[in-house]
C-alpha cells in the first residue's frame, strides 16, 4: 500500500510563504546582527524557520519531529532558545523596522498619523513552579492573580496594520514576591541585562523602549497608552524624548492637574466646568498644566467623553498636543485597540506561553520573539490581501487620476455623453435636449442641483 505523504499541500503553502518572508524581510541579516550564529552544525536560520512554521502544523514539536525529520533534534532547538548571547529584542526591532520602512511606509500617505502603542498583558505560566523569576501577576481579563509575567510591548500602527516593535517580560521587583530567583549568569551577556530589565519598573522600561524607537527612526507622531502609565512625570518624560502623548487618565485623588490657577483632581475639574449640551461627541474639553517631581510644567488638554457602557460615567483622555482638535484626540486614541487584538491573536492562535515549557528566562524571551515574528508575517499577509496598493505602482497612477476628478465633474461628463448620444441616435434638436436637461436638473434637490450646475459649466469649458 502506498504511504500517505507527510508534506501535505495545506502544510506546504505556509512553508512557501514563510520562506518568501525570510528572504524578503531581512531575517538572515537580523539574526546575524542579534548575534544568533553558530560555529558549526545546523545553521540558526534553518532552526528559526522551522520554529516559525511549527504553529501552522497544528502539532507539538515532539510530534512534528516524530512524523517529519527536520535534520536536527530537539536539543538543538532548546540550545538556541536557552542561549544567553542572542539579543532577541534587537532581532524583533530590526525585523519590524525593516518591514515598516521598506514595505508599509511607502503604501501610506505622508499625511497619515502613525502612532506607537504601549501596553502589557498577562503572560501565564500557571502550572509552573520552577520557572526562573516566576512571580504572581494580576490577570485583568479574568480578574484574578496567577503565576506568570507582565509582557510589556511597544508596537507601531498606521491605523491599518499593527506591528510589534519590542517587548520585555516583567517580574516583581521584590525578591520575596518571586517563586524562583535568578540563576547565576555572566554579567557581560545579553541574558544578564534581560534579567535586570525584567526587574525594573514598567514606566522606566517603557521609556527605554521609546528611546529605541526614536533612535531607529520609526515614523510616528504620538504615543498611546492606557491609564496604567498616565502619570504626569511619565507623560512629560515621553515628551522630552520627542513624542506627543495621547492617553487615558484615571480619576484618582492622588493625581492633580493645574486648572483655573489651582491643583485639582479630575473629578473636581469635571464638576466645576460646564458640559456641552445634547448628544455631543465629547462632554468637556479643558486645558490643564502637568507638573513633575522636579517642578517642571507642560500644557495639556483633557477631553471628557461619555462612557458607552454607562452613560452616567465619563472617560478622560489627555493630549500634550494643544493644536489637536478634540475629535482628532478621540479618533487617534481609538487606534490603541489594535494592540488588544494583537494580544488576543498571540494567545489564541500563535501559542504564546503554551508552545514551549522551558524553565530558563532566556527561553521565554526567545519564544516571545518567535511568536511576534509570526504575527508580523500574518500582518503583512493581511495587508497584502486587503490593500490594493500592494498590487504595484500602476495603482498609484490610476488612483491619482481618479482623485483629480470630483464627483460633480464626473457626473457632468457622463450626463453630457448621454445627451450627445440621445441627440445623435434620435435626431432630437439641440434646444429640446437643453430643455430636457433643465427639467431634469430642476427636479433634483437644491444642493445637488448647484453642484451639477457648477460641474457641468466647468466640464463645458474644458470641452470647448
Amino acid at each position: 500500500m502506498k504511504s500517505i505523504p507527510q508534506d501535505l499541500p495545506q502544510e506546504q503553502a505556509p512553508n512557501d510563504r514563510i520562506s518568501a518572508f525570510v528572504d524578503a524581510f531581512g531575517i538572515r541579516q537580523a539574526l546575524r546582527k542579534a548575534h544568533a550564529c553558530k560555529a558549526r552544525g545546523v545553521p540558526v536560520l534553518i532552526i528559526f524557520q522551522y520554529l516559525l512554521r511549527l504553529v501552522f502544523t497544528r502539532r507539538s514539536m515532539y510530534m512534528d519531529m516524530q512524523q517529519n525529520n527536520p535534520g536536527f533534534s530537539q536539543d538543538a532547538v532548546y540550545r538556541l532558545l536557552n542561549s544567553i548571547h542572542i539579543h532577541w529584542q534587537k532581532f524583533l526591532s530590526l525585523v519590524a523596522a525593516f518591514t515598516i520602512r521598506q514595505h508599509i511606509e511607502r503604501l501610506t500617505s505622508e499625511n497619515r498619523i502613525n502612532v506607537l502603542i504601549v501596553d502589557d498583558t498577562f503572560y501565564g505560566r500557571e502550572r509552573s513552579k520552577k520557572v526562573e523569576l516566576l512571580t504572581k501577576v494580576c490577570d485583568h481579563s479574568k480578574k484574578r492573580f496567577a503565576r506568570g509575567f507582565r509582557l510589556l510591548t511597544l508596537g507601531w500602527s498606521d491605523g491599518n496594520t499593527f506591528l510589534p516593535f519590542t517587548y520585555c517580560p516583567l517580574t516583581s521587583e521584590e525578591p520575596e514576591k518571586r517563586f524562583c530567583g535568578m540563576r547565576p549568569v555572566d554579567g557581560r551577556t545579553i541574558g544578564y541585562h534581560n534579567r535586570m530589565q525584567a526587574m525594573t519598573k514598567a514606566p522606566a522600561v517603557m521609556l527605554k523602549m521609546l528611546r529605541q524607537a526614536k533612535t531607529a527612526g520609526i515614523p510616528s507622531n504620538y504615543v498611546l497608552f492606557d491609564s496604567w502609565f498616565s502619570f504626569p512625570s511619565t507623560i512629560m518624560a515621553v515628551q522630552q524624548i520627542g513624542f506627543h502623548t495621547i492617553c487615558r487618565v484615571k480619576s484618582t485623588s492622588k493625581i492633580h492637574y493645574t486648572c483655573d490657577g489651582c491643583q485639582q483632581p479630575l473629578n473636581k475639574i469635571y464638576r466645576n466646568h460646564r458640559k456641552r449640551p445634547g448628544r455631543a461627541r465629547y462632554l468637556l474639553s479643558v486645558p490643564v498644566t502637568l507638573t513633575n517631581d522636579q517642578g517642571e510644567t507642560t500644557p495639556a488638554r483633557v477631553v471628557f467623553v461619555r462612557d458607552r457602557n454607562n452613560r452616567k460615567k465619563w472617560i478622560a483622555l489627555l493630549s500634550t498636543d494643544m493644536n489637536l482638535p478634540e475629535e482628532e484626540i478621540i479618533r487617534i486614541y481609538g487606534k490603541r485597540w489594535s494592540i488588544e487584538v494583537f494580544f488576543k491573536m498571540c494567545k489564541s492562535y500563535l501559542r504564546l506561553g503554551t508552545e514551549f515549557q522551558g524553565l530558563s528566562f532566556d527561553s521565554m524571551v526567545a519564544h516571545v520573539a518567535i511568536v511576534m515574528t509570526r504575527y508580523i508575517i500574518l500582518a503583512w499577509e493581511h495587508r497584502s490581501a486587503t490593500d490594493q496598493r500592494t498590487f504595484g505602482e500602476i495603482f498609484f497612477f490610476a488612483f491619482d487620476e481618479a482623485r483629480d476628478i470630483q464627483f460633480q465633474e464626473a457626473f457632468a461628463i457622463l450626463l453630457e455623453l448621454l445627451l450627445n448620444e440621445i441627440g445623435n441616435s434620435l435626431e432630437i434638436p439641440e434646444h429640446q435636449i437643453d430643455l430636457l436637461l433643465t427639467k431634469l436638473i430642476n427636479t433634483l434637490p437644491a444642493l445637488i442641483r448647484n453642484l451639477l450646475n457648477r460641474g457641468y459649466k466647468k466640464c463645458s469649458r474644458k470641452v470647448s
